[in-house]
């Protein structure tokens, strides 16, 4: 059980999705009521193979104190009456269109759901709950492609930077102006930002985690979204997997689920006002598609099919991994607790 005083009411935006998942599995039994909201949007944004609809079952006395509602979070009126009803002490706020690609093919639905679904619930809580705590699942994508002006060296398996930041990774002060997003990353720019003004302008308790790529038993991986996921179905399918541009030696750092959960939980005990923080695995959790596909592979046993397509997709980063400094200061109960390897073998063993 975790203590969580004086959090007796929490809602979790997205409740279906790999984060929300994991957080209603790490707040169970803390004595408070959670409610969770998801539409099922995945399946709007990806089709019917992301759904998150599948039957989720909590056995115990503790499932007893959860309780999922179908709500969207762009409708204002619906999340006005849900937060005034409710008036929760924690707002973790998982729900997004989440893909870097997609949302150039649904510009107004990706910025509906990313912006002013983020604002519909930052506005209601100010109202019904000023006191109340506010988490909000941003991305690595708010800084652009601008990781990709640093200097960058070719190393055999992998690019990596060639400045200070090697072994340490993006901080949270690196710049977000000046460089191709994507519609994504603008839409997600725009709830980060609203979130840390919130908790200036307001004075209210909110936190932006800049997340680079999660997963976990729970992730729904398709090809425009959710690398390792969507690297090891195609591997236990043995069906093709694409990649897209830089020799398949771009980097990107992965963190598991229940590592993020722990880490929302670690803020609650000590919430801070328009915190910012870089959330991945770090350097350590740090890998190429290559390097990727030879790990699944090492564990599955299956060899991959893959396909090369040399354009990489549009503003995507060459390398990124987060600079966990801040985020290890300021909680250093917090940690990674799982390492690629045991990562990928969750992966794949859900999969069988």
């Amino acid at each position: 059980m975790v203590d969580l005083e004086p959090m007796k009411r929490i809602l979790i935006t997205g409740v279906n999705g790999l984060i929300g998942r994991s957080c209603v599995e790490k707040f169970l039994g803390s004595d408070a009521s959670i409610l969770g909201i998801d539409n099922d949007a995945r399946a709007t944004f990806f089709g019917e193979d992301a759904s998150t609809s599948f039957a989720r079952t909590l056995g115990g006395e503790d499932a007893q104190s959860f309780t999922i509602k179908k709500l969207d979070i762009t409708n204002r009126l619906e999340i006005e009456k849900l937060l005034s009803d409710f008036r929760p002490d924690l707002v973790i706020h998982t729900a997004a269109q989440p893909s870097h690609d997609k949302a150039a093919q649904i510009p107004y639905l990706d910025f509906e759901t990313n912006a002013v679904g983020t604002l519909n619930l930052l506005e209601s809580l100010r109202k019904f709950n000023l006191d109340g705590v506010f988490v909000h699942l941003s991305t690595n994508k708010v800084y652009g492609d601008s990781p990709n002006l640093l200097p960058i060296k070719e190393l055999d398996s992998r690019f990596d930077f060639n400045d200070a930041h090697f072994g340490i990774g993006i901080g949270e002060y690196h710049a977000i102006d000046s460089s191709l997003h994507s519609l994504f990353g603008v839409s997600k720019l725009s709830a980060d930002v609203l979130v840390q003004e919130y908790g200036r302008y307001f004075g209210m308790k909110t936190c932006v985690l800049r997340a680079g790529c999660l997963t976990g038993a729970n992730h729904k991986g398709v090809e425009l979204h959710g690398f390792l996921s969507w690297l090891v179905k195609c591997n236990l399918s043995e069906s093709n997997y694409s990649i897209f541009g830089y020799k398949g030696k771009q980097v990107r750092d992965n963190l598991h689920a229940k590592d993020v959960a722990e880490f929302i939980y670690q803020f609650t005990l000590n919430p801070g006002f328009a915190s910012i923080y870089n959330l991945g695995g770090g350097y350590e959790n740090s890998i190429s598609v290559i390097e990727a596909i030879d790990l699944v592979t090492q564990i599955s046993g299956i060899k991959m099919k893959t396909t090369y397509i040399d354009s990489p997709r549009k503003g995507d980063h060459i390398v990124y991994y987060s600079d966990l400094s801040k985020i290890k200061r300021d909680f250093p109960d917090w940690k990674v607790s799982m390492n690629l390897h045991e990562i990928v073998s969750d992966l794949v063993g859900n999969e069988n």
